[in-house]
Order: structure tokens, then sequence, then C-alpha cells
């Protein structure tokens, strides 16, 4: 589709406003995956064994994977019909407003059974705000982009979840290790929480000033609009939801399976205290930070479709070596292993945005970009550290990374038969 590029969106606010806000975005969903592990066991689930308060909370964890597709729907409806500037923003404040409201909760000691059931409400918040932020921010992105750099355009807003990650990882280190056990787990937890309320009105008043984009100005006046894109989705792209989704389940295992399966483990299995578990993982995170460029700059050249296969095949690779490396009790072992996940993550997270988005014509793209992610969401991460627990508890090690393997493959079948042709908008 020619479009006619607005000149009121320069190159600098389009890719800092996709990327603030999705920054914003993982930093309140991770605080959440740091907290499920380090704090919420005791505080919200007590009375149990320590395995089983940690599969409770992150039971609470796999909730916002499953409200995720319901705030793609929603936000992705309007969205297609109202714009991409203003869905973003309201999207925006869903999330943070959810996130500041965990921040204030009362314990299991204080409400009893009612802390839990406020935990999980606020959750569910989470998930909706997050199910409509990644799309629309992919797309403002992509949708001011030109054709032979949509990828590199596409992979900023991937970049907050790194940049995400790294502060939220950042913040509980620095309170976990300027504040006594006690205190965090009295008071601590709560501030980066509350703090994000800041990060949300940076973000907010940057996507207020930001203009629709041309690809969606353009639809609407040569009045290509329908009128229930899920609807429409379901009646004409079903092969580009099934096989998008399954493309991109891979994405979301390998990097629940780094982050709070490998946070668990380090922590309750090796014995790492909760600071060299964090340093590690932070540390970890560059190299998925460093690879989604490069992933980018690849799929420009060779196609999104063929990176996302070849990282694909590579993770499969990567998962018979989970026994040697993370049994082997060395702290230079595990960090080897977990900087090489994250790098492989780099590669998949990169280009897969904006092959999604390129599954679907303008008229739909928001809803269907980001159900095909965020029903990923669900099949690859909404139970992935809970099922890896399980399998390592009950058949070791190797059968965590068979799981991985098993999830590559899958994904690689999927971009084989979902097309044989780089999708066009």
């Amino acid at each position: 589709m020619n479009t006619t590029r607005q000149p009121e969106n320069s190159l600098q606010h389009v890719l800092f406003g996709s990327l603030i806000g999705t920054t914003i975005e993982f930093f309140d969903f991770y605080i959440y995956a740091n907290a499920a592990v380090l704090v919420f066991p005791q505080l919200f689930f007590p009375g149990t064994d320590s395995t089983t308060s940690v599969l409770q909370s992150l039971a609470t964890f796999s909730i916002a994977f499953f409200a995720r597709p319901i705030g793609s729907a929603v936000f992705g409806h309007y969205g297609d019909k109202i714009g991409r500037k203003t869905t973003l923003v309201v999207a925006l404040l869903t999330m943070g407003i959810s996130t500041v409201s965990i921040g204030f909760l009362p314990s299991y000691a204080s409400i009893g059974i009612a802390a839990p059931i406020l935990l999980m409400l606020c959750r569910f918040g989470q998930g909706v705000g997050l199910g409509g932020e990644w799309g629309g921010a992919v797309l403002l992105a992509i949708e001011n982009a030109p054709p032979h750099k949509r990828a590199w355009y596409g992979m900023f807003p991937q970049l907050g979840a790194p940049i995400g990650l790294v502060l939220s990882g950042g913040t509980f280190l620095l309170l976990t290790n300027s504040m006594s056990s006690q205190d965090f787990l009295e008071y601590g937890w709560r501030i980066p929480f509350i703090a994000s309320s800041l990060l949300v009105l940076v973000g907010f008043y940057i996507r207020l000033k930001i203009t629709e984009t041309a690809a969606f100005e353009t639809a609407k006046k040569e009045q290509e609009e329908v009128k229930l894109p899920f609807v429409t989705l379901l009646k004409s792209y079903r092969k580009e939801l099934l096989f998008g989704t399954f493309a991109a389940v891979t994405t979301f295992v390998v990097f629940y399976l780094m982050t709070v399966f490998m946070l668990n483990w380090n922590t309750k299995e090796l014995k790492f205290s909760n600071k060299e578990a964090l340093l590690i993982q932070l540390f970890s995170v560059l190299f998925f930070a460093a690879f989604i460029p490069v992933s980018a700059v690849i799929a420009d050249k060779i196609g999104r479709r063929k990176m996302l296969i070849y990282a694909s095949l590579a993770i499969a690779v990567f998962g018979l070596f989970f026994s040697p490396f993370l049994n082997s009790g060395s702290t230079i072992l595990v960090t080897f292993f977990l900087c090489l996940g994250m790098a492989l993550m780099g590669f998949t997270y990169g280009p897969i945005g904006t092959f999604l988005s390129e599954l679907f014509p303008t008229t739909v793209r928001y809803s269907g970009a980001s159900l095909t992610f965020n029903l990923a969401g669900i099949i690859g991460a909404a139970f992935a550290p809970m099922i890896a627990i399980w399998i390592a508890t009950n058949y070791g090690l190797n059968f965590v990374g068979y799981y991985l393997s098993a999830a590559a493959v899958i994904s690689v079948i999927s971009l084989l038969v979902i097309s044989k042709k780089e999708h066009q908008f």
C-alpha cells in the first residue's frame, strides 16, 4: 500500500515514542515477575511448603497472559477503528494504574484470602494493558518505516523488553542490597510498583504528542475500515492467526525459561543469593538487548521469516544442553548458558513484531498482530515457568530442555507452513 508520510511525526519522535511505551509496560510486567519469585510466595501465599507457595504465586503470574488476548481484542478493535495513538494512550494508563495499585495491596496476614484475590485482579489489569500496548507500539514504528527498513524500525519497541527488564531487575537488586530482608519484605518491594507511576506520566506525555500513522490515515480516507476487525480476522485470516501464533511460541518459552524459571532455579536449587541471581540475570540481558538490532539488520537483508526460522532452529539445539550447564553448579557456566539463551532470545524477538504485523492488512493489523502475539503468550509463557519447575522436579533438567526444543520445532514448522513469500503491506 502506498502511503503519504506525515511530516508531524519525525523519525526520533516515532521511534522514541514506540520505545518508551514498551519500556514502561515491560518494566511493570517484569517487576511482577521478580516479585512473584522473591516476595509474593511469603506475603500472599503463606502456610504451605516453599515449592507450593512459589507455584501458587506463579499461577497468578500466568493470569496476565490470559488477559492479554482480551486486551488485544478490545484495544485492537479501537486501534483499527479510531486509530493507533488514542488506543496506545489508554493501554498505557490501564497498565500503569494496575501496577501502581499492586504497590498498595495489603498482605495475606492483614486481610486474608482477599489479598491474593486483589493481587490477581491487578495482574489481570496488567495483562489487558500490555495486550493492547505491544501491537500498537510496533505499528507506530513500522507503519512509519520505509519498506526496506521495517524490521529495523520494528525492533525499537522490542528493545523496550530488555530495557524494562534491566530497570526492573536493577531496582530489585538495589533494594535487596540496600535494606534488610525484613524491611524488603515489609515495604521495600512496594517501591518499584509505586515508582512506576513516574514512568507512566512520562510515557503519557510523549504518546500525546505523536500524530496518527500515515498508513491508518490513508486506509481511513479510502474508506477501507471494517466494522468488526476481530470477526474479519476469524473469517478471512484464520491461517495467519493460527500459524502466526505458533510461530511466536518459541519466543515466549525461551524468554520465560531464561528469566522466571532461571531466577527460581538459581535461588532455590543452586542456592545463589538473590543478589547473585539478579546480577547474573541483568548481565545476560545485555546480550538480549545487543542481538535485537543485529537480528533486525539481518532480517531486513534475508527476510523476517528466514531469520525467525534460523533463530528457532538454533534454540532447538540450545535446548539439548540444559542439564550439562545448569547441573554443573558453576557460576561461570550458568552465566554463560543464560547469556547464550538471552542472545538467542534477541535473535527471535527482534523481527517477530514486524513479521506478525506483515501478516495482516492495515484495516485489521492492530488486532491481528496483537492477537497472534498474545495468544502465543498463553501457549508459550502462561505456564512455562510452572511447567519447567514441575518437569525439573519430576524428570530432571534434560526434559526442561526438551520442552524448549519441542516448542522451537513447532515454531519452525509453523513458519514453513504459513507462507512461501514475504508478507506485504
